[in-house]
């Protein structure tokens, strides 16, 4: 029998993925088609619900998100690429445990990566056959509870963005509410509470086996260094579950804060609260604080969290002109993290050719262009563009080393050839030659353009 026709008798193919086949998804979280919100609802499911996650066409919608996300391979070493080799073997074993209310998660494998603004972030990874469930658990709970959540939550959730978020907060303060009581949750994913975490599921599920998996996912050890320790609370960044279930926590506050008639913005555990003025914010603040402390058991970083104009903070990497006008701008943080990238883009010590360093660069700047495109300060970017391209003259001025490169490469870009040898003999340093007129020239504006480079201003 052709190995062709073997695949066919399989419980569970998984085709090739073909462009179009799957609905497209926004960089931070799954995105399926959104339903309008409903009232707060408790959204209680069927007691077959895992039968639903074990579907076929489910399980293959779950496959196509795992491949596409790719990622590293959990504890067990298993890649992406062997995901389906794998499932081949031992889905049928897989699939009858998960229907049985057996089947126990592998630990996940905890790695540090480190924050823009120092420190280092906790990322648990769990193995791809772990990711392929939870994922496919998302796409149903998501579909049945995302429709009751909160209209000011925008994190991680179908059809909403930072954009929106933060189109929503520039509303607030133009009604007059000039003052942002500005949350930030203590490492919220290290202090999850499991019992109160899982009293929420609870009421929005009636599947046993969907309850059991969850908490197992919850509870799944880490390792680090080889050695796996237990947890207790907390939940694991880097799971596809994670950011649905850090919402439905958080769906407690965002009703909490609407009982109260507050108007808020909440991205993730990101939360702006606006308000008329600082005595009323101090107030709030004290107020949800403690509600954080007593009915989830969550902690707010003090020096991290403050009562302030908008324009004093930043939010989801922007903030606010001054005045009720609060137009949209990029935060001083992240024009600082943009500058700091391009430093290391352009490093000459890299050992990548100029088009190398260009390609990453243009990539770099594309998808920042794509976030902060919303923002309208073309004084900023022009400053942007100016310096990104004097940083790049510098990298290839560098390359070039000797006087005989230097004014051969001048000379084929335009340059009289009297001209590139006065350039070319000059004893400045790379930073201040690229300000000569014959460098300029030779990597103008226009021949940025025509090797691809992307500007932030546009070239138009």
């Amino acid at each position: 029998m052709s190995g062709k026709r073997q695949k066919r008798q399989l419980e569970l193919a998984f085709p090739r993925q073909r462009r179009g086949e799957a609905p497209k998804f926004l960089a931070q979280g799954v995105e399926l088609p959104m339903a309008e919100n409903a009232s707060e609802s408790t959204a209680t499911t069927s007691s077959q619900l895992m039968e639903e996650v074990c579907q076929r066409e489910n399980m293959l919608q779950a496959y196509k998100r795992v491949k596409r996300n790719k990622g590293s391979p959990g504890v067990d070493g298993l890649t992406v690429p062997e995901l389906l080799e794998h499932l081949e073997s031992h889905w049928r074993n897989i699939k009858e445990q998960l229907l049985q209310g057996t089947y126990r998660p592998q630990p996940v494998r905890q790695v540090e990566i480190p924050k823009p603004n120092g420190g280092s972030r906790k990322l648990g990874i769990p193995t791809v056959v772990d990711r392929l469930i939870q994922q496919a658990i998302l796409q149903v709970l998501q579909k049945q509870w995302d429709p009751t959540f909160s209209e000011n939550s925008y994190g991680f959730r179908p059809g909403r963005s930072a954009h929106q978020a933060i189109t929503r907060a520039q509303q607030h303060i133009r009604s007059g509410r000039e003052y942002v009581v500005d949350l930030d949750l203590e490492k919220f994913f290290d202090r999850v509470n499991h019992d109160i975490l899982m009293g929420q599921v609870a009421k929005r599920v009636k599947d046993k086996r969907i309850l059991r998996l969850i908490r197992r996912y919850l509870e799944a050890g880490l390792m680090q260094n080889g050695m796996v320790s237990q947890r207790t609370q907390g939940m694991p960044q880097g799971g596809p579950l994670s950011p649905l279930l850090s919402n439905l926590l958080l769906d407690e506050l965002d009703r909490e804060l609407e009982r109260r008639g507050h108007r808020f913005c909440r991205y993730a555990d990101d939360c702006n609260i606006y308000v008329r003025s600082q005595r009323a914010g101090e107030r709030v603040m004290k107020k949800v604080t403690r509600f954080l402390e007593r009915r989830l058991r969550l902690k707010i970083n003090q020096s991290k969290s403050a009562v302030a104009h908008p324009w004093e903070r930043k939010f989801l990497g922007f903030t606010f002109s001054v005045g009720h006008a609060a137009y949209i701008r990029v935060a001083p943080a992240s024009v600082k993290r943009l500058r700091l990238r391009i430093r290391e883009l352009t490093a000459r010590s890299r050992g990548r050719s100029f088009m190398q360093v260009l390609g990453e660069t243009s990539r770099y700047l594309q998808g920042w262009q794509s976030y902060y495109g919303i923002v309208i300060q073309p004084w900023l970017m022009k400053k942007l563009d100016g310096w990104i391209r004097r940083r790049l003259r510098c990298l290839a001025w560098t390359q070039w080393k000797t006087y005989n490169k230097r004014s051969k490469e001048l000379r084929i870009r335009g340059i009289h050839a009297r001209k590139a040898a006065q350039t070319a003999a000059t004893r400045r340093g790379p930073w201040r030659a690229c300000r000569l007129p014959g460098v300029q020239k030779a990597f103008s504006v226009k021949h940025f353009q025509s090797i691809g480079l992307v500007a932030l201003n546009g070239y138009g």
